[in-house]
């Protein structure tokens, strides 16, 4: 079974550091790009970061530049968020996504796999 895990959600305070992870299983992710998505309460989903298949180009929104990284460990079959120096406008469900193509893309119609999202939430 193709399945896609995010973790590592939780509440923190503003100006603190979490690491999102997403986990694959049942298939190997170093041939897809992988991104991450989030959905804030009564918002529509928007795209977040994303990393190609070979680890060496990553994109970023403009809300998170500078704040959030994205690293893949493709022997741990796992791509990570690192989201540093949060605010409360960063709380939202976080999703991570594969598509079949091997650079990301922020339009989600490309991506075929979801995780279950994972809650963060930024205390202010």
């Amino acid at each position: 079974e193709v399945q896609l895990v995010e973790s590592g959600g939780g509440l923190v305070q503003s100006g603190g550091s979490l690491r999102l992870s997403c986990a694959a299983s049942g298939f190997s992710l170093d041939e897809y790009a992988v991104t991450w998505f989030r959905q804030a309460p009564g918002k529509d989903r928007e795209f977040v970061a994303g990393i190609d298949a070979g680890g060496s180009t990553t994109v970023f929104a403009d809300p998170v530049k500078g704040r959030f990284t994205i690293t893949r460990d493709n022997v741990k079959n796992t791509v990570y968020l690192h989201m540093n120096r949060l605010k409360s406008e960063d709380t939202a469900v976080y999703y991570c996504a594969t598509t079949d193509r091997r650079v990301p893309t922020k339009w989600e119609p490309q991506y075929d796999s979801w995780g279950q999202g994972t809650q963060v939430d930024v205390s202010s």
